[in-house]
């Protein structure tokens, strides 16, 4: 229920009146410039992640700016941008009260709001002792800041000692060039610097430094607690890390490029049914950099291109399952978004000149080069609030396993600098192209296969080439279906070795990026 006209009014001066004292400097509305680039990995899904993109751009220098700014929108749901200079700690950090903010002394709390960014600016921003709190909220981006050495023992104490943390229905979360670091374990009074529980899903980590803690972080705070997932993390720095880096229960998780140095006991610990794509990483210095550990309850996890530099593993036992000292896929995962791999040779160097807070917010070029992307203004999302139910990343996508993964492929023809295999490796940015504007390609395997949908992908710049096309039985020469366009096709439920996307109209240059099957 709106409140009546003057009411807002007095509200809305109050809060002004708050921010004048507590060091935020309103503008007036504008995108936001500040952040560089946009999201990428599942943050770009279900809606996708703009923050507070096309909102008021708002200056603060003290955590209860911070909380005057939220409070000070029309709505909980309002677009807004916090830039963020100086140092925030508890001193400045007081609880502020408002019909759109639920916040509280002591921590950064974004709590039952959405369309927010909070963006370090000027010489810095730095969260010292106080974490950043997301809760049963949508739509958050958090970029270019520092938060060090948060304690849930000990004095003083926030956010149960997560440096950010999330939990209860939180959607869509983009961390880009974040520095998050502590003193040490558990025992010196620190927990996650990175953790995510209780619903939560579609959240990326990219460009970020995490470092000297016993726990990089988590997915889902308990064996049975497996409603999280749809985590990408990239690009990033995890230093002299005991464990957790991250711990995976349930879901699935994206991990490219990032680069690991000293993880001390364990790394990336897969269990309790969680599914890994592991990428063009590069460990070194550390032990168990891969596997389930301290539990029977098995995870998986596919692996490709990742470099093990002086790693150890330990003898698998009841409650550890490393994956060295030769890991192997056990699983397949699929992505649903386009992302470039660098080598891993070259993220020791790409990560080192990129990821943390005060970096300019350089990315890779996707050659191994920095290169600081241009500010976009992007929209504001249709649906600020996804359905929290709903952990289906595109609801077009057939469901289980694609069966294409892992799979062989051939084909009539291909463009030069095009390769079959690539339209059965799950990256969006390698493709097929036919010699000319019309030619085949197949997935095929082993054994016979029971295919009853198949998905083709176009890749990025050619959405629409493809005109009319049959699918064949690569086997019979049997034509299961036919029709024009690229996306879902379902066909006859049929057991194959090898089936065919056959193209036979197009308009420019087809790429097919995937070629996607599945069983039902």
């Amino acid at each position: 229920m709106r409140r009546p006209l003057a009411l807002r009014l007095n509200a809305a001066l109050a809060t002004l009146a708050v921010a004048a004292a507590t060091g935020v400097v309103m503008s007036m509305p504008e995108a936001s410039a500040a952040v560089a680039g946009g999201a990428t990995g599942y943050a770009t899904q279900n809606g996708g992640t703009t923050g507070g993109a096309g909102g008021q751009t708002v200056r603060a220098t003290t955590g209860t700016a911070i909380h005057a700014a939220l409070c000070g929108r029309a709505s909980s749901s309002t677009p807004i941008t916090i830039e963020v200079e100086g140092t925030i700690n508890h001193g400045n950090t007081t609880k502020v009260s408002g019909d759109s903010c639920n916040t509280a002394a002591g921590v950064i709390e974004l709590k039952q709001i959405s369309n927010v960014t909070i963006v370090g600016v000027g010489s810095g921003a730095v969260f010292d002792q106080l974490g950043i709190h997301i809760r049963q909220s949508s739509n958050i981006i958090i970029q270019n800041v520092t938060v060090k050495n948060v304690k849930k023992s000990g004095s003083p104490t926030s956010n149960g000692g997560d440096a950010i943390g999330m939990e209860s229905d939180v959607r869509n979360v983009w961390v880009d060039h974040t520095t998050l670091e502590a003193s040490g374990g558990e025992s010196e009074g620190y927990d996650g610097l990175f953790d995510m529980k209780d619903n939560t899903q579609y959240v990326t980590l990219s460009y970020s430094t995490l470092r000297n803690s016993g726990r990089g972080g988590l997915v889902g705070s308990s064996e049975t607690e497996l409603s999280n997932g749809y985590i990408t993390y990239h690009h990033n720095l995890y230093e002299n890390i005991d464990s957790r880096a991250p711990l995976l229960r349930g879901g699935i998780a994206h991990i490219y490029n990032n680069y690991y140095v000293k993880l001390n006991e364990s790394g990336i610990n897969s269990r309790a049914g969680a599914r890994a794509k592991v990428d063009n990483n590069y460990f070194k210095d550390s032990k168990d950099v891969l596997g389930t550990f301290y539990t029977d309850a098995a995870g998986y996890w596919q692996v490709s291109g990742n470099t093990f530099d002086n790693v150890t593993w330990s003898a698998p036992g009841s409650e550890n399952n490393p994956a060295g000292p030769d890991p192997k896929s056990n699983t397949t995962v699929s992505i649903p978004y386009a992302y470039t791999l660098d080598n891993a040779s070259c993220v020791p160097a790409i990560v080192g000149a990129t990821a943390g807070a005060g970096k300019g917010l350089k990315v890779s070029d996707g050659s191994c080069s920095p290169t600081t992307p241009t500010p976009t203004p992007t929209p504001d999302p249709t649906d600020p609030t996804p359905d929290p139910t709903d952990p289906t990343p595109d609801p077009t996508q057939p469901s289980g396993t694609n069966l294409s993964l892992g799979a062989g492929a051939d084909g009539s023809s291909k463009a030069s600098g095009s390769s079959y295999g690539n339209v059965r490796d799950g990256d969006m940015s390698t493709f097929w192209s036919p010699a000319g504007s019309t030619g085949s390609v197949s997935v095929k395997w082993g054994t016979a296969t029971s295919v009853a949908k198949i998905n083709v992908r176009e890749a990025s710049g050619s959405t629409g080439s493809i005109g009319s096309w049959k699918v064949v039985n690569g086997d019979t020469g049997a034509v299961l279906t036919s029709g024009s366009g690229a996306g879902v096709i379902t066909v006859p439920q049929t057991s194959l070795k090898k089936i065919t996307f056959e193209i036979t109209g197009s308009t420019g240059t087809p790429k097919v990026a995937e070629f996607e099957t599945y069983a039902g």
